[in-house]
């Protein structure tokens, strides 16, 4: 599992996904569309898989996919 560390930052294109909190609660996916903050105190602009888009501040728990394991492509 991929988490977000001091050797490794988000990128747009990667996929975040929160792991549902109460039993029989969904687990949320969704694509970073963009990075906010410096390192170490990043939050993210997320497409989530409904088609919202909001702000997220991760937590312990959410984990980061980076896009290439996700099947995606980083955009520029």
């Amino acid at each position: 599992m991929t988490t977000t560390t001091d050797t490794f930052r988000a990128a747009p294109g990667d996929l975040v996904v929160v792991e549902g909190h109460h039993v029989g609660e969904a687990r949320r996916r969704g694509e970073i569309l963009e990075v906010l903050g410096e390192p170490g105190r990043e939050h993210y602009r997320v497409r989530w898989e409904d088609g919202r888009e909001t702000l997220y501040y991760p937590g312990s728990d959410a984990r980061i996919e980076p896009a290439q394991r996700a099947g995606r492509r980083r955009r520029s």
